[in-house]
């Protein structure tokens, strides 16, 4: 087992245990559509988490990391993303000290995220160039602290994400290589959590 395997399996045990406690049926819906997207997310199954069933058909991502904006408008823009991401070798992603507040709006707060990323992407902006450079198997850990706002429709779906960077809390480290937690590692690593039926 890597050195982060453990923390990166067990990244939404808190919100599991927040859910414990919220009674309202469409409180529990949002996170739960929050804990399944992420771990689609970063085991690159970004097609199902796209499905009409969480997300609408027209989402707007608002990601704002390093004094700069990428604003994505439509499903094409937001799938060309997750593309991207999966090109670059930079979907391996997890969060940590979770702060979740949740209402009919949807939810917000405050998380620690790490990011398995290669060297070119770690510029001022970790999204500002996504391109796995000339030797993807050079990774580096990016470790921050995000404040996310996420609204949902009337059915419990995903409108968009709307993501804001801690510029002062950006840590980078080069872990051990035999520690990198890669897409397809990622993708065996989740599919039992993901399967797992939540009560």
């Amino acid at each position: 087992m890597g050195k982060y395997d453990h923390e990166f399996v067990t990244m939404f045990a808190g919100l599991e245990k927040q859910l414990q406690d919220v009674d309202n049926p469409r409180h529990r819906a949002i996170l739960k559509n929050y804990r399944r997207h992420g771990l689609l997310e970063v085991a690159g199954r970004y097609q199902e988490l796209l499905a009409p069933d969480m997300t609408v058909e027209h989402p707007h991502y608002r990601l704002h990391e390093g004094g700069q904006s990428i604003i994505l408008d439509g499903m094409e823009q937001v799938v060309a993303f997750y593309e991207s991401l999966m090109a670059a070798n930079a979907i391996v992603m997890w969060v940590a000290d979770q702060d979740i507040a949740v209402n009919d709006h949807g939810f917000s707060g405050e998380v620690v995220f790490n990011a398995f990323v290669p060297a070119p992407m770690l510029g001022d902006s970790a999204f500002a160039d996504i391109r796995a450079g000339d030797d993807p198997a050079e990774m580096y850990l990016l470790r921050r602290t995000l404040a996310f706002v996420w609204p949902y429709d009337d059915r419990q779906r995903l409108i968009g994400e709307h993501v804001y960077e801690d510029a002062a809390s950006r840590e980078i480290s080069r872990p051990d290589p035999a520690d990198v937690i890669t897409a397809e590692r990622a993708a065996e690593l989740l599919a039992p959590e993901i399967d797992r039926v939540l009560p």
